[in-house]
């Protein structure tokens, strides 16, 4: 009878728990598994200044996104101008106040122009949240607990970009994620780690070719053995990796001729999706049939797309299409399955920031930090334009019924008051 009592608890306490980490709707970048979708409701098309529940002032600039756990939003920020100071904060999702900063002194060194010091988006779970960024002489992960206090701190060793850093760690199981492919020149070694969330003790790593700087976030994909990662990266293609080992499954290389930044998404059932690209353009954008563990060369590419595809921003997959909203501001809607485009249209702007779909409405954000809003449709429609006056190079979050907009300078919330 005691172990049947004891038996019942576990239980219980495994339901609740499970319950509570579902509720959790954006605890990583582009929310569940990266996909971008929410079915949430009462989040508005169009808006003025007047419906936001609240426009905060954050603590320091930055282009990573908002994660959120409970009545948490965490975020970072920099001194992009100055010297170069790394933020983590937390700010009360039902009024914007901030909860609690910490600050961390840094080196100020060469990255992009549109890149950030704080570009890096966190990743969340129910007792932590975890932060990355980068100088040449440290790639660094810390964790705190909810409250702000530092749980554990890791330093991954010398980063090598031209261009700076931006990869976004991800929580999967007890471990975390994080990638690490840096440029070979300069003599950067790449490698993906996985650490113990508790303690950020290293599980395992791989050992990856150094070629060109990735910032593609990865995702989980599900298997007939169970579930893999997928990482994008020039030096690899697109690459099924064991998350308890780090034992490669299978790998479809020489897929990419440039630099990867969007992010891994899964299409179609069974199809995933990678792009790759440059300022100077050459963007182009394919779906590869997934390979086994057992048969690792099985994976094929299915098709690849050249004409208007997207460098930065990570495609959206609903149902049988994808949406693929490119820099330069051409939104195009493709059958997953076959990769023929339906429509093609410009929408104007430029956008570094993804898109995100909720119900049946894509919400993306341009440079000047004009919201536009499409229809996820078979044909175009353009819902509305909503400005928010601010630069803005970060994705929108959804979670607690509310959309989270992230600008340089503020954290704004919308939705059911």
């Amino acid at each position: 009878m005691l172990g049947l009592r004891i038996w019942s608890a576990v239980l219980i306490g495994g339901l609740l728990f499970a319950t509570a980490a579902s509720a959790q709707e954006w605890t990583r970048f582009r929310g569940p598994n990266g996909t971008g979708l929410s079915e949430a409701s009462g989040i508005p098309v169009t808006w003025t200044d007047a419906d936001y529940r609240f426009n905060a002032k954050l603590p320091a600039g930055g282009h990573s996104s908002p994660v959120l756990w409970g009545d948490l939003v965490f975020l970072t920020g920099a001194d992009d101008t100055g010297d170069a100071r790394r933020l983590v904060y937390a700010v009360d999702a039902n009024n914007g106040r901030v909860v609690w900063t910490k600050t961390f002194e840094s080196t100020r060194h060469t990255r992009h122009k549109l890149n950030s010091f704080a570009s890096a988006t966190p990743a969340v779970d129910e007792s932590r949240v975890y932060v990355s960024w980068t100088t040449p002489e440290e790639y660094t992960v810390k964790a705190f607990a909810h409250d702000g206090r530092e749980i554990w701190s890791r330093g991954l060793g010398p980063y090598v970009s031209q261009h700076s850093g931006g990869m976004s760690p991800i929580v999967f199981d007890d471990l975390l994620i994080v990638v690490n492919d840096q440029d070979l020149e300069g003599g950067g070694k790449s490698y993906v780690t996985a650490l113990k969330r508790e303690t950020g003790e290293p599980v395992w790593k791989l050992d990856r070719t150094s070629d060109v700087v990735a910032y593609s976030t990865p995702c989980e994909h599900r298997t007939a053995d169970g579930l893999e990662l997928i990482f994008n990266s020039k030096a690899h293609g697109i690459t099924g990796v064991n998350p308890y080992s780090g034992k490669v499954n299978w790998a479809v290389g020489d897929l990419f001729d440039k630099r990867s930044v969007s992010s891994s998404v899964v299409a179609a059932g069974d199809l995933l999706i990678g792009s790759c690209g440059s300022g100077a353009g050459g963007n182009y954008l394919v779906a590869v049939h997934p390979g086994t563990a057992a048969k690792p060369d099985s994976g094929k590419l299915a098709y690849k797309i050249t004409r208007q595809m997207p460098y930065v921003p990570t495609p959206i997959a609903k149902g049988d299409l994808l949406f693929l909203w490119a820099d330069n501001g051409i939104v195009s809607c493709v059958d997953a399955k076959s990769g023929d485009i339906l429509w093609q249209n410009r929408v104007g702007g430029t956008f570094y920031g993804s898109p995100i779909c909720v119900q049946n409405k894509l919400y993306a954000i341009d440079t000047t930090g004009t919201v536009v809003v499409l229809a996820a449709e078979r044909e175009f429609a353009e819902l509305a334009r909503n400005p928010l006056n601010e630069q803005c190079h970060s994705t929108p979050a959804v979670a607690n019924g509310r959309l989270y907009l992230r600008t340089y300078e503020h954290l704004i919330c919308l939705g059911p008051k």
